[in-house]
């Protein structure tokens, strides 16, 4: 069970490369279901580790790299294929809160202090990352509908599914970005608190 969890991790990082280029060649759908995996992936191998208590210091590295990049990786290219303000200035923000919050970590680990996922009753970080695959899916799944679309298949229901899609984008982008200054705070008040223990 151990392996399978790694693996799923592993299958993440490697999926959030494999997406680059099947963007870049407008392979829309095999990125919109490459991204669907991972999504998955990220709850499944959580669950699976927890319930068979198979939780390793390697295994939860890979998965927060695979979190990360498979997210990270999918936000730049949407940023390419949309290069409009209210989806590249979101992006900025989330992407320098990532490099801001493994800024504190770093510093904690030459301390040999460890940064643990501050412990309140609303998660924003698990929040954020929720609706930023939510997101990424809608998006996604706005271009693969787009481009399977011909003039002659177009219709009133495919238009209205296209405009949700892409209304669900707009407003999930900007509430990861919500959800991730809400978390960096977070961190921010935990790093103070481990700050203090610093002699």
């Amino acid at each position: 069970m151990k392996f399978f969890v790694n693996f799923l991790s592993a299958f993440r990082i490697a999926a959030s490369f494999a997406i680059i280029p099947t963007l870049m060649f407008q392979w829309y759908w095999v990125s919109f279901f490459l991204f669907l995996l991972g999504a998955l992936s990220d709850w499944f191998d959580g669950f699976l580790a927890r319930k068979y208590n198979v939780c390793t210091k390697l295994g939860g590295v890979m998965d927060h790299i695979g979190d990360k990049l498979i997210v990270v990786n999918t936000l730049i290219m949407l940023t390419v294929m949309m290069p409009v303000w209210f989806v590249i200035v979101p992006v900025i923000i989330m992407i320098a809160r990532e490099l801001y919050i493994s800024g504190l970590r770093e510093f904690l680990g030459t301390q040999k202090i460890e940064m643990p996922v501050p412990k309140y009753r609303f998660s924003m970080g698990k929040i954020k990352t929720t609706f930023q695959m939510i997101t990424i899916t809608a998006f996604l799944l706005m271009f693969a509908l787009a481009h399977a679309i011909t003039p002659d298949t177009i219709s009133k229901t495919s238009l209205i599914a296209m405009n949700v899609l892409s209304q669900m984008g707009i407003f999930g982008i900007w509430f990861s970005l919500v959800a991730s200054l809400w978390s960096a705070s977070q961190y921010t008040v935990t790093f103070i608190e481990k700050l203090k223990k610093i002699k």
